[in-house]
């Protein structure tokens, strides 16, 4: 039984390789999405909250995109913690567009940055990139799924 607990959670080199890069250029990629927030047209409570704040919040969506990569964040706490920012960026006065889009804008700058590493490319594994795939997708679903339910309870 532990076997099969371990292999669950056992990481390939190309998630290792992610998490290393989200945990060094996560003040970059934090950076570039600070930029995409200034120039986007439908971004108007981003553009007036103070920069700091919207900051420290994309960072630490980095980090907890790096954590469930590892499979530190499991999904009850995602989905808490996802909801709970529903709630509060409403209360905030976010419209939900706005949420959405910059959920959007957090995985541009990801994905940016992994085809700048030429992290897929030199795959060797293609179930490797295919796992990392499915691992990124699934937590930018479930952060916009939690945060819209948040929003609207």
């Amino acid at each position: 039984m532990e076997n099969i607990r371990a292999e669950k959670y056992f990481l390939s080199p190309v998630s290792r390789k992610l998490v290393e890069i989200i945990e060094k250029s996560a003040p970059e990629l934090t950076q570039a999405y600070l930029l995409d927030i200034k120039k986007h047209p439908n971004m108007p409570t981003y553009q007036s909250f103070p920069e700091k704040e919207v900051y420290d919040r994309a960072y630490l969506v980095f980090s907890q995109l790096g954590r469930w990569i590892s499979y530190e964040l499991d999904s009850d706490a995602m989905k808490k913690y996802w909801i709970e920012l529903g709630k509060k960026r409403r209360q905030e006065g976010f419209a939900l567009p706005e949420i959405f889009l910059s959920l959007c804008l957090i995985r541009k700058e990801l994905w940016t940055k992994i085809q700048a590493e030429g992290l897929l490319d030199n795959a060797l594994d293609l179930y490797q990139a295919l796992e990392l795939y499915n691992r990124i997708v699934t937590f930018f679903d479930r952060a916009l799924y939690y945060a819209i339910i948040g929003y609207h309870s």
